[in-house]
């Protein structure tokens, strides 16, 4: 997938490695915010591959970070971004994660079903950086590079392999008078 607005793992870190004094919340809609209590559970690298339906062959990385809110209510502040970056070095430290992937946040609860966000503005509001998810959406790739999804005004349909061209072949009456082919006749 490649969307325009997202966050690359690298661009990410760095964003952090700015406030590690500050404690990290998170909005995952407007006024809802990820409970103080939250953990972060994993960070997963998942490559992926796919074939559109326009016949072409994408290839991207993401790197999800998984938040998990216990069911009991938290007191406090939330976790400083020195936490998150501590358990950023370790999964690091056993994991190879790549700088240049794209960065989704998944989180879900009682109220919100799970689902993978991208981190879009960081804020400093007082003691926090907050980062606001934004919801991803489902997007066709051949509208994306210039092309339509769907079926033309013609009735043709647009995500298919384009057909290759055919060629005219030039027919040459071999049944003439002549017995044998001379050079440059076509015959032969």
């Amino acid at each position: 997938m490649i969307n325009i607005s997202s966050t690359l793992w690298n661009s990410f870190k760095a964003e952090l490695q700015q406030y590690p004094e500050l404690s990290l919340q998170f909005q995952y809609a407007p006024g809802k915010w990820v409970n103080a209590n939250y953990h972060i559970t994993e960070i997963k690298q998942a490559p992926i591959t796919s074939v559109d339906c326009g016949g072409v062959m994408n290839a991207w990385t993401e790197i999800i970070v998984q938040l998990w809110e216990p069911t009991e209510d938290g007191e406090g502040n939330a976790m400083q971004v020195k936490k998150a970056l501590s358990i950023i070095d370790l999964v690091e430290s056993k994991l190879q994660l790549n700088p240049n992937a794209m960065v989704k946040i998944e989180f879900g609860n009682s109220a919100f079903h799970t689902r993978q966000m991208f981190p879009g503005q960081f804020q400093i509001d007082g003691g926090n950086l907050i980062v606001n998810l934004v919801p991803d959406v489902t997007q066709c790739k051949a509208i994306n590079r210039g092309g339509s999804c769907g079926t033309t005004a013609t009735g043709e349909e647009c995500c298919v392999p384009a057909q290759p061209e055919k060629r005219k072949i030039e027919l040459v009456n071999l049944a003439t008078d002549q017995n044998s082919c001379t050079p440059g006749s076509g015959c032969c």
